[in-house]
């Protein structure tokens, strides 16, 4: 009897839990489709007793600049995991299979990385980045995060998995440690490549602090900063549909993302050891 119900209470509780984390995507996603008619009380119910309209999403894209933001966004994400699969993928090689003295000393430094907070480093970053004539860029917003401790460990972790006999035979074949990157070990290693994107996508689209200490310029706001200016003045006139609308807009990309790649999504984490 205790057999049967642990499962259930498990699944109870998971989906109780799956049920709170819901709910304000829920009510986001009610209050974009309700008619502005319906005032700000109407707009504090889950219930869609209304008849769905998009006036709201209309009016959010017409409010800001959300193709420019777009923009600036995929940019921005898009350079900064493009320049860290090539760091990540020859830092992971090296410590994976390089000989050099201090190697294991140097990987742990890398690592120190990891455990410390990202608002210690605000001010020596953008200190760095002013020096360096980055400052209100987007490269200035990527350049910290070009090189990646978590993605280091983990194509560390993936190449050593490999099996040597390979590197041999391609070095056999006079294939130089460039070709056995390329050609043995990343194809080898999609799993952990796409759990790696995956992370750095989400974070990158998600950060607001950073950019929001680095960006200036209206014209190189990526989505976080223009939702931000955006509710600002949503929010004067209580303009609640147009503001849930617009933060649809912006977390819309990676949902559609996640349902369309959602097998993907699971399978990479669990062959790439993610836990």
């Amino acid at each position: 009897m205790r057999g049967e119900l642990t499962p259930r209470l498990g699944f109870g509780l998971v989906s109780a839990a799956a049920l709170v984390w819901a709910t304000p995507f829920l009510w986001m996603s009610v209050a974009a489709l309700r008619p502005a008619s319906y005032g700000a009380a109407g707009m504090a119910s889950l219930w869609p007793d209304f008849t769905p309209t998009l006036d709201n999403f209309a009016e959010a894209w017409a409010s800001a600049d959300f193709a420019r933001y777009y923009l600036n966004t995929i940019l921005l994400c898009g350079g900064i995991l493009l320049v860290q699969i090539i760091t990540a993928s020859l830092a992971g090689f090296a410590f994976a299979r390089l000989a050099f003295p201090g190697r294991t000393a140097l990987f742990y430094a890398f690592l120190v990385q990891l455990m410390l907070v990202p608002v210690v480093l605000l001010v020596p970053n953008l200190r760095t980045v002013a020096q360096l004539g980055l400052y209100d860029t987007l490269p200035g917003v990527a350049a910290p995060y070009l090189a990646s401790a978590f993605g280091t460990f983990l194509m560390r972790q993936t190449f050593r998995s490999i099996p040597r006999e390979l590197e041999d035979a391609a070095l056999m074949d006079g294939a130089s440690p460039l070709d056995l990157i390329r050609h043995v070990y990343l194809p080898l290693a999609k799993p952990a490549l796409v759990a790696f994107s995956i992370v750095s996508v989400t974070s990158h689209w998600n950060e607001f602090l950073w950019p929001l200490m680095v960006i200036n310029d209206p014209d190189k706001r990526p989505l976080t900063l223009g939702l931000a200016t955006f509710t600002r003045g949503a929010e004067g006139a209580q303009a609640w549909g147009v503001i849930a609308a617009g933060t649809i807009l912006v977390v819309a990309p990676l949902i559609l993302a996640f349902l369309l790649f959602q097998r993907r999504f699971v399978n990479s984490f669990l062959a790439s050891g993610l836990k």
